[in-house]
């Protein structure tokens, strides 16, 4: 069992950045891959990065490539992500998840364990 607590979110202007961090309980938190989502108002959840186990291998979503960077401590059974340039489409609430799948995957449903979101609002 692992549980996932998102922190970080808030009111950004256009441009500016936040790093969201998910704090994950449990010993075997570096088994897993972890990946971050969003969902705004009336879209289905997306897919933002995922990071492997070991955080040598990463991967975006074209949306956010080079504006977004994703990044574990496995000592801290932490992982974050690092939001610059952020636009007013980035708005949305943004979800941690693990998966024990490997390789890592992008759909929601490879994940399964979530935390509750914390919003991220990018004024223009």
């Amino acid at each position: 069992q692992v549980q996932l607590v998102e922190s970080g979110g808030g009111l950004v202007q256009a441009g500016g950045s936040l790093r969201l961090s998910c704090a994950a309980s449990g010993r075997t938190f570096s088994s897993y891959a972890m990946g971050w989502f969003r969902q705004a108002p009336g879209k289905e959840r997306e897919f933002v990065a995922v990071i492997n186990w070991s955080g040598m291998s990463t991967y975006y979503a074209d949306s956010v490539k080079g504006r977004f960077t994703i990044s574990r401590d496995n000592a801290k059974n932490t992982v974050y992500l690092q939001m610059n340039s952020l636009k007013p489409e980035d708005t949305a609430v943004y979800y941690c998840a693990a998966s024990r799948l490997v390789p890592y995957r992008v759909a929601p449903d490879a994940y399964d364990y979530w935390g509750q979101g914390t919003q991220v609002t990018v004024s223009s």
